[in-house]
């Protein structure tokens, strides 16, 4: 692979890369706040300029301070060249930390900052922002303008969630260039020039299309911030665990952003693969961390014939639910679930092999707008680990509900919490006298139960989901499950003792090892 020398380190490059990405892909920054792999060079930062050797070197004519003379003199300085426009070349010298580059540095800092508000304590982008870095790194000198600073619009709203603050924005355009590119949808532009300069709206137009919270993400500054995660948490108390979206069957890389002290999650992001969901993920699947915390099931629920359902330790419910299978016949229907791991599901279904059950079905949600960005039609993060792991043909709920009505079932366990069908439609579920749900979060399959056994969500536990390319990735835990509550194929594996059998597995790389072989290699969710 072709190569060049950056400060003196070799640094290699593949045919078509800027100076800029070839070091970023070797792990190096250059400084920058304009350019990102995902969009195309705007060159308007000038923050990335670098020194570049060639045999006949440009020389800018410049007036330099002869501290001998006390005047002013005539001199010369390199031309200094964006990084992010120049072609890497073979054998080429480039210099990002030379003396004229760190001046260079410097003075773009000192421009970006001199109508900036120094309103760093109540910025959301505070502990994470590039002018905080750079500035740090770069310039490190005081403000030497004393006079009233540009003013500019302040928090306006540009639709449902995100807010503007036009005093912080530095013109990088990444916002105009990632609606433009990506979406395809020319909803923002600049307006004015000079440092009059402004993101704006088009006319008559709101920020609400499905990646609307990509232009908080691609923004280096605090000018563009969430409404959901504004003034919500400090980044510096937050924790990242690297972790796969739940949100549909492309199987997004993301980082699930949570705080330790409170075992509570703020914010989902994307996280770069290229091979996956690029640098990108939509406003839904970033949403999806309130799920982790809203409507979850923490303690056992039982219901005796048509009573309520009372709340009991997690323990009793799987005694509970013990006691109803050790009388169940092959008539017992066993419920997958789409958005459950492969583990989880693994585990019911080698629950149901010990039960002599062979009745399968498979509970998933009924899609939702794909597109061609990243959003996959089917809004489940592991409908193919479901199917590989059952080994035979899964049939639907509203299969399992003619089978209720014909008698060829008269017992239910069921994994998961979610369907496409509503309670009405489920209805005939209620007046099985077996019904065991092993459940996250309330739901339809929950409501109906008359046994509802808590298990941990996918943030809690470790996993794996097989996304529609048939590629496994796995995923580690980032918060603690509460008081009691563990893992789905763990909390089967308890029923299983419950039943006087020996438990399946005992531990996760026992489930792993048993785990049927999937199309394409096992990939860690790892950046």
């Amino acid at each position: 692979m072709p190569s060049f020398k950056l400060d003196g380190t070799e640094i290699p490059f593949e045919p078509g890369d800027t100076i800029i990405r070839a070091a970023w892909r070797a792990g190096v920054e250059i400084p920058h706040y304009c350019w990102h792999p995902g969009l195309s060079v705007a060159a308007n930062c000038r923050m990335c300029l670098v020194e570049i050797k060639t045999e006949r070197p440009m020389i800018m004519p410049i007036v330099a301070w002869d501290e001998a003379k006390q005047a002013y003199v005539p001199a010369g300085k390199p031309k200094l060249q964006p990084s992010c426009q120049m072609p890497a070349v073979e054998g080429q010298e480039v210099f990002a930390k030379s003396a004229d580059v760190k001046k260079a540095q410097a003075s773009v800092q000192e421009f970006l900052l001199l109508n900036h508000p120094v309103d760093c304590p109540i910025c959301d982008q505070a502990g994470e922002c590039k002018l905080q870095d750079y500035y740090d790194a770069h310039q490190a000198t005081h403000k030497r303008k004393h006079t009233e600073p540009v003013h500019k619009v302040k928090a306006e709203s540009f639709g449902p969630t995100i807010v503007y603050d036009g005093e912080r924005c530095v013109m990088c355009t990444r916002c105009v260039r990632f609606n433009d590119e990506v979406v395809g949808d020319h909803v923002l532009d600049m307006r004015e020039r000079g440092n009059k300069n402004e993101i704006a709206l088009s006319p008559g137009r709101t920020l609400d299309h499905n990646y609307t919270l990509m232009n908080e993400h691609v923004c280096p500054v605090g000018a563009l911030t969430s409404k959901d995660f504004r003034f919500k948490a400090r980044v510096w108390f937050l924790k990242s665990q690297n972790s796969i979206c739940t949100g549909c069957a492309s199987g997004c890389h993301m980082h699930i952003d949570f705080d330790p002290r409170n075992n509570t999650v703020y914010r989902l992001r994307p996280r770069d693969n290229p091979a996956e969901n690029q640098y990108w993920m939509c406003d839904d699947g970033m949403m999806k961390y309130k799920t982790y915390h809203e409507g979850r099931i923490s303690e056992g629920r039982v219901r005796e014939g048509r009573g309520p359902k009372i709340e009991v330790e997690t323990e009793e419910a799987i005694a509970q639910a013990a006691r109803l299978l050790s009388g169940a016949s092959s008539k017992l229907g066993v419920v997958l679930s789409a958005q459950s791991s492969s583990e989880d599901n693994f585990a019911l279904v080698t629950l149901a092999k010990q039960l002599g059950a062979d009745k399968l079905y498979l509970t998933a949600l009924g899609g939702w707008q794909g597109d061609d960005i990243q959003r996959h039609p089917d809004n489940n993060p592991n409908r193919a680990g479901a199917k590989q792991v059952a080994g035979v043909e899964l049939k639907s709920l509203k299969d399992l509900l003619a089978d209720v009505q014909s008698g060829a079932v008269d017992s239910v366990i069921a994994l998961g919490h979610l369907a496409a069908e509503s309670a009405e439609e489920l209805a005939p579920l209620a007046s099985l006298k077996t019904f065991i749900s092993l459940a996250s979060n309330e739901g339809v399959l929950p409501e109906l139960a008359n046994v509802v056994i808590p298990i941990a969500i996918h943030a809690e536990t470790n996993g794996t989901f097989v996304n529609f390319k048939g590629l496994a990735q796995q995923f580690k835990r980032a918060i603690f499950a509460p008081e009691g509550v563990k893992s789905g194929w763990e909390t089967l594996d308890a029923l299983s003792v419950a039943l006087g059998k020996q438990p399946a597995f005992g531990s996760l790389k026992a489930v792993r090892a048993a785990l049927p072989a999937v199309k394409a290699p096992v990939q860690e969710a790892q950046v």
